[in-house]
């Protein structure tokens, strides 16, 4: 067994590669393939120590991997079947490795990952509380219809700034710190990521050309994956029925690819428009 630090700037195809050889949609073996990639291209996301992450690797073949994401002193495992004897090692580490001096790791475990969590409680852990998430199955229809006076964007007509300035105001910090500023390169970024696929993302428009919901799409075609990310309304267009008739749109244009899940997340709103529980988060401290 073979293990080193996490080099940003040569392992992140390694991990994405690894995330999608090991994908399952209850996350027993760790996070979905966009998760990292996503995480590390965006604004959001403090990765100061990345390099404490750390792989596993077994004769040429990556086996494990123990990283942190928002806040960085949440840790997370992904492990591939077969490895999960390295779950109390991984813990360990997590708990002395991934963090700097002074600050306490909590970790974060799918409901799925028994090895982890036996580890966990073996190290002294204990679950602090957790949520489920909900996503589209292609298994009944998704059907709602956008309210008169709005439209679509196509396939590849997305526009950076519109669909950052709609993120600013839809997640709230418009209200919170002020007027978007006009500045852009966010959503630039992260088109830039290797495995983004900003021309599968939608808004939808109002009269006035100004998007009023924005919903990101990272398409995974290697495990039929429509992973959402991120979802949001601007305040003024809220209740509306916007953001369910974008995801009723996502779902019959990734359908149309081969998706066989759109993830959703945690709020009720999925589960009363038809999404259904697909994995379950814990969080663990000592």
């Amino acid at each position: 067994m073979k293990t080193w630090p996490f080099r940003i700037l040569c392992d992140l195809p390694l991990v994405y590669d690894f995330l999608c050889e090991i994908y399952a949609p209850d996350n027993r073996n760790g996070v979905m393939p966009p998760f990292v990639e996503y995480a590390l291209s965006s604004s959001w996301m403090d990765a100061s120590l990345c390099h404490r992450w750390r792989i596993w690797e077994d004769e040429g073949k990556m086996a494990a991997f123990c990283f942190t994401e928002n806040p960085r002193t949440d840790a997370y495992f992904c492990i591939r079947p077969g490895y999960e004897y390295l779950a109390d090692e991984m813990v360990a580490y997590a708990g002395k490795g991934l963090c700097k001096k002074g600050e306490d790791c909590r970790l974060v475990i799918f409901e799925a990952q028994q090895a982890v969590l036996q580890a966990a409680e073996r190290a002294g852990y204990h679950k602090a509380f957790g949520y489920t998430d909900y996503g589209y199955c292609f298994d009944r229809p998704l059907e709602r219809a956008l309210p008169e006076g709005y439209r679509f964007t196509a396939p590849g007509e997305m526009d950076a700034a519109k669909a950052d300035e709609c993120c600013w105001k839809g997640f709230n910090h418009e209200a919170e710190e002020g007027p978007w500023d006009g500045d852009f390169e966010d959503s630039l970024h992260l088109a830039t990521s290797p495995h983004a696929t900003p021309e599968c993302s939608i808004a939808v428009v109002d009269a006035q050309g100004n998007y009023a919901c924005y919903g990101g799409m990272w398409w995974t075609p290697r495990n039929n994956l429509a992973y959402l990310e991120p979802l949001c309304t601007v305040p003024e267009h809220r209740k509306k029925g916007l953001a369910a008739a974008l995801l009723a749109e996502m779902a019959r244009r990734m359908g149309e690819k081969g998706a066989t899940l759109l993830t959703g997340g945690g709020d009720v709103f999925y589960q009363k428009i038809g999404f259904q529980p697909i994995h379950t988060w814990t969080f663990w401290e000592r």
